[in-house]
């Protein structure tokens, strides 16, 4: 079996980075700089020339969320697929985070604020009952599924952290106390480290004075 993954290091790719490394199977990583994502080449692996995209025996696979629970589902020896009891929670939360929650995210960055009236016609209502729903779910379990890890903590905890840090989500006790959980996984911190260290290296340099 053949992985292939296609990724830059400020992008969205780094969820999917944290969940081949949670995997443990063999990955070949290729670095796509910014730019070069609209080239040919990478345009006929994924027609969007979006990150990530995953290539796994031939099987093009875009969209984290997507790539989160199809390599949960096909290497189920990694113990981050669902339990029969944990499927409600786990497909529940992953798809919040993936629909309502990145749409209220952006919207309120980019200062779309619809009328009350019109909130209905929403598929996440507004940004404060969302972000105030993922935070009470968080605020009695250690993860999405209850007591254990599965590749939702990767989906949901990068929306969380990723908030977190840049100020689209309030640092509120549950997301803070989650996230820190998280952070602490050797996984995670491997495909931070991977990532951190491309990043400086892919950076353009500064201009001479």
């Amino acid at each position: 079996m053949t992985i292939d993954f296609y990724t830059n290091p400020m992008s969205r790719g780094r969820i999917i980075h944290w969940m081949l490394e949670e995997l443990g199977q063999p990955y070949e990583t290729h670095w796509i700089a910014y730019g070069a994502h609209k080239a040919p080449d990478y345009l006929a692996v994924n027609p969007m020339g979006k990150f990530p995209t995953l290539v796994h025996d031939g099987k093009v696979v875009t969209e984290c969320a997507a790539i989160c629970m199809y390599l949960a589902d096909v290497f189920p020896a990694a113990g981050l697929a669902p339990t029969p009891e944990e499927k409600a929670d786990y497909y529940r939360w992953i798809l919040f985070a993936a629909g309502p929650v990145e749409q209220a995210v952006t919207a309120k960055s980019m200062g779309w604020i619809a009328p009350k009236e019109k909130e209905g016609t929403l598929g996440f209502g507004n940004y404060e009952n969302t972000i105030a729903a993922l935070d009470a779910m968080l605020r009695d379990r250690e993860y999405v599924c209850g007591k254990r890890f599965t590749a939702a903590d990767v989906y949901v905890g990068s929306h969380v952290g990723w908030g977190i840090q840049f100020g689209t989500i309030a640092k509120t006790p549950a997301f803070e106390a989650y996230f820190d959980r998280l952070k602490e996984r050797d996984a995670y911190k491997r495909q931070v480290t991977l990532n951190d260290a491309k990043m400086a290296e892919m950076r353009p340099p500064a201009a001479a004075t």
